[in-house]
């Protein structure tokens, strides 16, 4: 009874420890997002800059921080951050904007992030524009 009492608690240890390590590690992706600030390179909307003053992504330009806490800095913006559908998209929330922001990530790497979706014009809702936003390691 003593060796069968001393393997249960050997194993929930063993598995409490298993469960611990499974919640401390991150993935790749995750760490790529948020080991760095980004520097705004590309903010395109149907493949023409749209960076500049007035453009629909001038609020957009300037650093970006992915917190590991889920929360950010997107240019001008603030709010909270996620990955989704297996860590292939980010949905940004802010205030600043009627609904969170679903991007497909097209390239992340340690030095590169490049997301890209379609948003409704605010001239036309009927239209759906081609955004690409290319970021860089700073």
């Amino acid at each position: 009874m003593n060796k069968l009492g001393l393997l249960i608690m050997f194993l929930s240890a063993l598995v409490i420890v298993s469960c611990d390590k499974d919640e401390d590690e991150v993935s790749e992706r995750f760490r790529f997002l948020t080991g760095v600030e980004w520097e705004s390179e590309e903010l395109l909307v149907n493949g023409i800059d749209a960076s500049g003053p007035g453009e629909l992504l001038e609020d957009f330009k300037g650093t970006v921080k992915f917190n590991e806490d889920g929360t950010g800095s997107f240019g001008q913006y603030s709010g909270t951050w996620q990955f989704a559908n297996q860590e292939t998209e980010l949905v940004i929330t802010t205030e600043a904007l009627a609904f969170p922001l679903t991007t497909k990530i097209d390239e992340l790497t340690a030095t590169r992030l490049r997301v890209s979706t379609g948003f409704p014009n605010p001239l036309n809702p009927q239209e759906q524009l081609s955004i690409q936003m290319t970021f860089k390691s700073k």
